[in-house]
């Protein structure tokens, strides 16, 4: 019997209640006995009965406010596919009058984080969805939220001593320890690796790369211990630097012929190794960003490793809407595929 034929009628004779009785049951109101609600509830549990929520939501007519708070990019970087898993979802739930308020942040400035997140809470939007830059900064944000009862989503990185209604991202820590498992079957009995860092003033800039990077290295204490790995700390706001300092480190370090990097900005080296023509480099990174896409058709990267952003997007503003209109339970943790995807399996893959 599927619900949307199942009448509150139907409900009451077969529960051998009152029509009334089984509409106090459904919306949670009082004036009920006892044997006679769990007699409704446990029928609506097997006949999984839901209200028609959506018809509620558009006669009510209320307007809905998210606001998004996002690290500042430039277009066509690894955000701009979130965005546009945003904007579909605006598209997608347009009949029940909601709106998304776009914010960024410095990732590399934690002030930023907050004076920019002082300014949403002025808004008083009816629910929120970030990424969120490290603990001690994110937290007096979190706190003011629950204080003032305003649902928040995690995008990207996860805080769970600080947890949100719902997060969606990879599990990065997982992610890295995979990246690793990857890279040594490219690097067989190689003796060294490096980590190319995108970095600035000590900051790299996001949670979810910090901890790709533990969860790497965890896998190589583990399994590689007598590994050297190197680091490349690439400045993060003077990309003119990139080239010399590659150059500089190559030349210092002529034996090393396998890299990653943790960030979503891994043409910079392709690009680089590209150009140098430095065929016997093997290069794994993150998101399939264009220019990531060009260096791994062309052979400056290996390996990408793709997480879906616009769906990353889409579901959290979702999630907002079955919670807020819908009165929907949403799922705590949503995590991301960790896709594998190299030149010979690229042209098949959608990351929509």
């Amino acid at each position: 019997m599927g619900s949307e034929r199942i009448r509150i009628k139907d409900i009451a004779k077969m529960a051998d209640v009152s029509v009334g009785t089984v509409d106090r049951v459904i919306h949670g109101r009082s004036g009920v006995s006892e044997a006679s609600r769990k007699r409704v509830e446990e029928i609506l549990k097997q006949l999984d009965y839901q209200p028609n929520m959506y018809a509620s939501a558009l006669a009510s007519n209320k307007k809905y406010t998210f606001s998004c708070l996002l690290p500042q990019h430039e277009e066509g970087e690894y955000w701009t596919a979130v965005e546009a898993g945003i904007h579909d979802a605006l598209v997608t739930y347009s009949d029940f009058n909601i709106s998304v308020n776009l914010s960024y942040y410095d990732p590399f400035d934690y002030h930023s984080f907050g004076d920019v997140a002082r300014g949403i809470l002025e808004q008083e939007p009816d629910g929120i969805m970030f990424a969120p830059t490290v603990p001690q900064y994110t937290k007096p944000f979190t706190e003011e939220l629950n204080k003032r009862f305003i649902p928040y989503i995690y995008i990207d990185s996860n805080l769970k001593d600080q947890p949100a209604l719902s997060f969606f991202g990879q599990n990065s820590h997982q992610s890295g320890y995979f990246a690793a498992k990857m890279m040594m079957l490219l690097a067989g009995e190689e003796k060294e690796i490096v980590i190319f860092r995108k970095i600035n003033e000590g900051i790299v800039g996001s949670n979810q790369q910090e901890r790709r990077e533990i969860g790497f290295r965890e896998y190589m204490l583990k399994h590689h211990p007598d590994c050297r790995i190197w680091e490349l700390n690439l400045h993060a706001k003077r990309d003119s630097d990139d080239a010399q300092m590659l150059d500089e480190f190559f030349r210092k370090h002529p034996n090393v012929k396998n890299g990653i990097t943790f960030n979503s900005k891994v043409y910079i080296v392709g690009e680089y190794l590209l150009k140098q023509q430095k065929k016997d480099f093997n290069l794994m990174g993150y998101d399939l960003l264009e220019r990531n896409v060009n260096c791994l058709k062309q052979g400056g990267v290996s390996f990408l490793i793709a997480q879906q952003p616009e769906l990353q997007g889409f579901d959290g503003i979702k999630a907002l809407c079955d919670h807020l209109i819908f009165k929907k339970e949403v799922p705590r943790e949503n995590f991301m595929p960790i896709d594998l995807l190299t030149k010979e399996n690229i042209e098949f893959y959608s990351n929509k």
